[in-house]
């Protein structure tokens, strides 16, 4: 039995099978919300019996011990959230504006947007932080000389934007929506109707899959995406590999470094230098136990219950069986936008949201209402904004992102504004 501890003090205990899908969504829920919690792996009765009182098949793992003793057998993350108080209606019918997506993006705009005095909800459909939040260590963000994590850069913009009074909708989802009598009504997840006057879209993009037979299989069990945060502690003594060429798959390839006994970087592209900053280059460069192999994808995931091995495909040559227990993939994103697919809102091939000079006057037609044209962050649909990783042009990058929540705002004033004025 091997415990990990996250956080200096521990709030919430998780027990669970080695390698398990179950108990990793657990964790990487958890590391992404910056709770504090140990992890304890149960392989053997022993195990169980040492730690819950009950041998294996008494008990259905993972279990999560909360802080006042309580236990859930088998919960999902929406269910620890609630039993953790992070789940919350919302206390009033109508906002000044909604945010959908608690990532940098939508966390700048609800920091300015409640600053500013208007009444503010952000609606998150996981753990606060986004794409950015599994990030193990951003350090070309301005003010953070020696970097920090994503979920912790998150974390702290959360409690900024709760602080001046924000509301924070967690674990819930826009399913469909629909502009009338000046709002835009929203359908959540948990049955509830989200009503605001003005709206950000922030959603930004999920993890973009390799596209190989068993991966939904392996994961969790040796396949995650992105950096995996909470896993670089179980990678001691390992053999890992890292799939991607942007700065996300360097500092994933840097973290796992300080703990696994060797990290593979596997690269599409001909060299790094291309798609990564120079300062992660030349750290990997520099790493004694990291290999980097370009030209190189995988082909096929090797194992049973878990990852054991892979093939890989290099350059012209037959492919090759290596050793490896996990894999992390972090080879960019696709765009969370497929809720509006079928709305009035205009999106390009890539499912990225037109805002701005993007939209033509014949794109207009029929959704816009003002005498004016859109905004530079504004959809087709007036006073329905879209900003960060969303939003076709935009800037891979954090600093972007939270400047584009800010201006945003901006925007919104304008758009309350001249609406108000017109009633």
């Amino acid at each position: 039995m091997s415990t990990v501890t996250s956080g200096p003090a521990s709030l919430v205990r998780v027990f669970g099978r080695p390698m398990d899908p179950a108990s990793y969504v657990l964790r990487d829920f958890l590391s992404r919300s910056v709770a504090q919690y140990t992890w304890t792996e149960l392989a053997t009765d022993h195990d169980c019996l040492r730690a819950l009182g009950v041998p294996l098949d008494g008990v259905e793992l993972p279990v999560v011990q909360l802080p006042g003793g309580e236990r859930l057998e088998a919960p999902d993350p929406e269910t620890l959230a609630k039993h953790l108080g992070w789940v919350v209606r919302p206390s009033t019918d109508v906002y000044d504006l909604s945010i959908y997506g608690a990532g940098p993006a939508g966390l700048s705009a609800a920091v300015y947007a409640a600053s500013e005095g208007l009444r503010v909800a952000v609606i998150e459909r996981n753990a606060v932080g986004g794409q950015a939040g599994s990030s193990s260590l951003i350090e070309n963000y301005l003010g953070f000389p020696t970097g920090i994590s994503g979920a912790e850069l998150a974390e702290r913009a959360r409690q900024q934007a709760v602080r001046f009074g924000a509301e924070l909708l967690q674990m819930r989802a826009g399913l469909e929506g629909a502009f009338t009598d000046g709002l835009l009504r929203v359908n959540l997840s948990d049955g509830s109707v989200m009503a605001s006057r003005s709206n950000i879209c922030a959603t930004g993009v999920r993890w973009r899959r390799l596209g190989l037979d068993d991966e939904e299989k392996f994961f969790g069990a040796g396949l995650y995406y992105g950096s995996g945060i909470g896993e670089a502690p179980q990678c001691a003594g390992q053999q890992v590999v890292v799939v991607g060429g942007a700065n996300s798959a360097g500092q994933t390839t840097m973290n796992l470094s300080q703990y696994a006994e060797k990290v593979t970087l596997l690269v599409r592209g001909p060299e790094l230098s291309r798609t990564m900053s120079a300062y992660l280059v030349d750290r990997i460069a520099a790493q004694p136990n990291v290999e980097v192999w370009t030209g190189t994808t995988i082909r096929r995931l090797v194992g049973d219950r878990e990852i054991m091995a892979i093939d890989l495909q290099i350059g012209d040559r037959a492919t090759v069986e290596v050793p490896a227990t996990r894999v992390f993939v972090c080879i960019g994103g696709e765009a969370n936008t497929e809720w509006a697919e079928n709305s009035d809102l205009i999106l390009d091939e890539h499912g990225l949201f037109l805002t701005g000079n993007d939209l033509s006057p014949a794109m207009l037609e029929g959704t816009w209402w003002l005498d004016r044209r859109p905004f530079d962050l504004e959809t087709n649909v007036p006073g329905f904004f879209a900003i960060g990783d969303v939003r076709k042009g935009s800037i891979k990058r954090v600093a972007s992102a939270v400047g584009e929540g800010a201006l945003a705002v901006s925007y919104v004033h304008r758009f309350l504004a001249e609406t108000n004025s017109s009633t």
